[in-house]
C-alpha cells in the first residue's frame, strides 16, 4: 500500500536538503499553495525545480536582512514572523501556516525573521528559476497576486484586532483564524461543530496577541466556561458552534467586521 504524501515527507525530515519524492498533485497543500491553479504540465515543471527543507521547533529559517535565494510554501507546521527594532525589542508580526508563502520574488533580502514554532517542512524553489517560471506561467503569477492581496487583508484585520478588540475578542479571533485556515485546507467552509489544534502555546499566543500569559489563560478559561469552546488536551479545541465563536470575535456570518 502506497504511503500518503504527508507520511513520505515526515520520513525524510531529518535532512534539510533531501529531495522528497512527493508529487505536486499529491501534496497536502495542493489547493492552498502558490501552485493551486497550475495545470498538469505546469506541475511537471515545478517538480523539476522544487526541493524540501525541514526545521525543528525553535530553529531559525531566515534572519531579517539576510540574503534570500529561495522562496517556499509551508507544507506542514507553523512558523512565526518577527521584526527586530533598533533597540533590540522584537515584535511578532505574523504567522505562516500550511499553504502560506515565504519570500518575495524580486526581493533578495528577508524582510522579517522567520522561525519554526513547530517542526516545519518547506517546499522550496530557487529564486531565479521560480521568477522565470512566473514569467512563463500566468497561473503562478495570478495565484501569488491573490495570496498577496489576502495577506494585505489579513494585515488590515490584524491592525484592527490589536488596536480595538478586547482580550476576549482577540482570543476568539485567533481561534477563528486557525479554524478558517484548517477548513480551507480541506476545501470546506467553517461551520457548525469543529475540532482543531491550536498552532501556538499560550505563551506564544500572548506574544502574538499583545497580551500577558495570565490574560490569555483567563480568557480561554472564560470561553470554555461560557460554552463557546471545549478544551481537549493542551492544544486541541472543540468548537460546538462556529457561528457563536464568530460572534465572540466580533465577526459577522460572512467573515467581515460588525459595525
Amino acid at each position: 500500500m502506497r504511503e500518503d504524501s504527508l507520511t513520505q515527507i515526515n520520513r525524510r525530515q531529518q535532512g534539510l536538503h533531501d529531495r522528497v519524492e512527493v508529487r505536486c498533485a499529491d501534496c497536502p497543500i495542493r489547493y492552498r499553495a502558490v501552485c493551486a491553479q497550475c495545470e498538469s504540465d505546469e506541475l511537471t515543471q515545478l517538480e523539476q525545480i522544487k526541493f524540501y527543507r525541514s526545521f525543528d521547533a525553535g530553529q531559525p529559517i531566515v534572519w531579517e536582512g539576510d540574503r534570500m535565494d529561495f522562496v517556499a510554501s509551508v507544507v506542514t507546521g507553523v512558523a512565526s514572523l518577527t521584526h527586530t527594532m533598533e533597540d533590540g525589542r522584537t515584535q511578532m508580526v505574523g504567522l505562516l501556516l500550511p499553504g502560506d508563502f515565504l519570500g518575495r520574488p524580486g526581493r533578495d533580502r528577508a524582510a522579517y525573521n522567520a522561525t519554526a514554532v513547530t517542526k516545519v517542512v518547506l517546499c522550496c524553489f530557487r529564486m531565479k528559476p521560480f521568477e522565470e517560471m512566473m514569467r512563463q506561467t500566468p497561473h503562478i503569477s495570478h495565484r501569488l497576486l491573490e495570496m498577496t492581496l489576502d495577506e494585505l487583508d489579513a494585515a488590515r484585520e490584524w491592525m484592527l484586532l490589536l488596536g480595538r478588540k478586547t482580550a476576549r475578542e482577540k482570543i476568539a479571533s485567533f481561534i477563528v483564524i486557525v479554524a478558517r485556515h484548517e477548513a480551507a485546507l480541506q476545501k470546506l467552509q467553517p461551520a457548525g461543530w469543529m475540532e482543531l489544534e491550536l498552532p501556538l502555546t499560550r505563551e506564544a499566543m500572548a506574544t502574538y496577541l499583545g497580551l500577558t500569559l495570565e490574560t490569555v489563560s483567563r480568557q480561554v478559561s472564560a470561553l470554555k466556561r461560557d460554552g463557546v469552546i471545549e478544551l481537549k488536551g493542551k492544544r486541541k479545541v472543540i468548537l460546538p458552534d462556529f457561528a457563536r465563536l464568530m460572534d465572540e470575535a466580533g465577526d459577522d456570518a460572512d467573515g467581515g467586521m460588525l459595525d
